[in-house]
């Protein structure tokens, strides 16, 4: 099963999606993300991000690698396509951390994914979390709330919506929304189907 978490930039993706791996609560893997934009503090290149060049990324675009990808202020950021097909061909979830436009895209390709938005309580709040990170001027501030607001209004493309007001609750209700979708009878009707058929054979 494929799981998209987006949301506004400064939600909390990275945070909630740490707190989802640490907490070894399921047997998926996480398919990090490939950017242009330069690293921060603490992050390291294959855990984060695949930290790329923009030729380096356009080339992957040109030559079709690129499950999904969005420019976001001034930045490529997409996933690798091959690593997902693998990854689900093996039969195990795969977490998506995209974009809202990215996210998209991977709706045309992925229309049984489960897509999930992460959005903070309100944009004051939003404000304060990408004040807090240290690494943005005013000015970019402004520019990334401006399009937060668009971005929360594309809600309505998404299967479900997860308030990140403490990370520890929010993980709790994407849990939750795992549990179900793994429970949905289209996911689980060719595996009932096929046991009915080994049952019809023996009698």
């Amino acid at each position: 099963m494929l799981i998209v978490l987006s949301g506004p930039s400064g939600v909390g993706k990275g945070t909630v999606r740490q707190a989802m791996l640490a907490g070894n609560y399921r047997d998926f893997q996480y398919s990090v993300s490939m950017t242009t934009r330069q690293k921060r503090p603490g992050e390291v290149d294959g855990v984060d991000y695949y930290f790329r060049t923009k030729e380096e990324f356009e080339h992957e675009i040109a030559t079709g690698g690129m499950l999904e990808y969005a420019q976001y202020v001034g930045n490529y950021y997409g996933t690798p396509l091959k690593y997902v097909n693998q990854t689900l061909d093996r039969g195990k979830d795969v977490l998506l951390e995209i974009e809202v436009k990215g996210a998209m895209q991977v709706r045309e390709k992925c229309p049984d994914g489960v897509f999930i938005f992460l959005t903070p309580p309100d944009l004051s709040a939003l404000r304060s979390r990408l004040a807090g990170r240290g690494t943005e001027d005013e000015a970019t501030i402004d520019s990334r709330i401006k399009k937060a607001a668009t971005e929360i209004a594309m809600m309505e493309n998404y299967d479900y919506a997860v308030v990140n007001d403490k990370v520890n609750l929010a993980v709790r209700r994407i849990e939750r929304i795992i549990e179900s979708e793994h429970l949905r009878v289209p996911r689980v009707i060719d595996r009932y189907k096929g046991m009915l058929a080994k049952a019809d054979a023996v009698n």
